[in-house]
C-alpha cells in the first residue's frame, strides 16, 4: 500500500513539473504561464505610442476620394511606380491599373533636299498641284524635307505613297515620327486621407500628376450645372 502511494505521489509530481513547464497546455487547455506569456505582451498595447488627433484631423483622415496618379509610359516606369507604392506602404489591391494605347505617327515625307534648287523646284510642284505641306521639324539628318500628310499606321502612310506616285509625284517616302506608346494611369477608388497624403509624396517625388477621377470631375461639373439652372427658376417662383 505504501508503495503505490509513492508511486503515485512520484507520478503526480513528474505531471505538475510537466506542466509548469508548459508541455502539457495542449492536452489540458490550461496555460502554465497564464497571463504572463510573451505572446500576450507583445500584444499589448503601448499608450506612449498613441498620438492623439485633432477631430477635424480624424475627419480628414477618413474622407476618401477617387484619385488618378499618372500617366506613365511603358512596363518599366509602370515597375518603377509600383515599386514606389510598395514601398511608401501601399498595398496593391488599393489601385487599379487603367491601361490604353496612344497611336503612332507615320509621316508621307520627301527625301532630304540636296540642295536650294531641288527644294525650290519641289515647292513649286507642290503649289502647283495644290498640295497642302509643311517643313519637318525633326531630327537633323532628315532636313531639309517637307511633310504632306500624317497617318495613324503606318500602312494608312504607304498607301498614300501609292496614290501619290499614280500622279508622278517621286521622291516620296514613309518617315515615322512617333512610336506608339502604352500608357498606364493608376487609379484609387476609395483613397481615404492617409494613402492621398502618401500619394502626394510620391507625386512631389516625381514629375506625375496626381488628380481627381475623371468621372468624378464630370459628375461634379454636370451637378454645378444643374445647380445653376435650378438658380433662376427658384428667383421666379418667388
Amino acid at each position: 500500500m505504501l508503495r503505490a502511494l509513492l508511486v503515485l505521489l512520484l507520478a503526480a509530481n513528474v505531471a505538475f513539473f510537466a506542466w509548469t513547464q508548459g508541455w502539457l497546455d495542449a492536452v489540458t487547455g490550461l496555460r502554465a504561464q497564464g497571463d504572463r506569456e510573451p505572446e500576450r505582451l507583445q500584444q499589448q498595447q503601448h499608450p506612449e505610442r498613441l498620438t492623439l488627433v485633432s477631430p477635424q484631423t480624424a475627419k480628414a483622415l477618413q474622407t476618401r476620394a477617387c484619385l488618378e496618379l499618372g500617366p506613365v509610359e511603358g512596363a518599366e516606369a509602370l515597375h518603377g511606380l509600383q515599386a514606389q507604392l510598395d514601398k511608401a506602404g501601399v498595398a496593391a489591391g488599393e489601385w487599379q491599373d487603367i491601361a490604353s494605347e496612344v497611336a503612332g505617327v507615320w509621316a508621307v515625307a520627301t527625301i532630304k533636299f540636296p540642295n536650294k534648287e531641288f527644294q525650290t523646284r519641289k515647292e513649286e510642284t507642290y503649289k502647283r498641284l495644290k498640295i497642302s505641306y509643311e517643313y519637318l521639324d525633326g531630327p537633323a539628318d532628315e532636313m531639309p524635307s517637307m511633310v504632306l500628310s500624317r497617318h495613324a499606321s503606318e500602312k494608312a502612310a504607304t498607301d498614300q505613297v501609292e496614290a501619290l506616285s499614280q500622279r508622278a509625284l517621286k521622291g516620296l517616302r514613309v518617315l515615322p515620327l512617333q512610336a506608339p506608346k502604352a500608357l498606364h494611369l493608376l487609379r484609387f477608388a476609395q483613397a481615404d486621407g492617409g494613402l492621398q497624403a502618401r500619394l502626394a509624396a510620391i507625386k512631389n517625388g516625381g514629375s506625375l500628376n496626381l488628380k481627381p477621377c475623371a468621372a468624378e470631375v464630370a459628375a461634379a461639373a454636370a451637378s454645378a450645372a444643374a445647380s445653376s439652372a435650378q438658380a433662376p427658376a427658384s428667383g421666379a417662383s418667388r
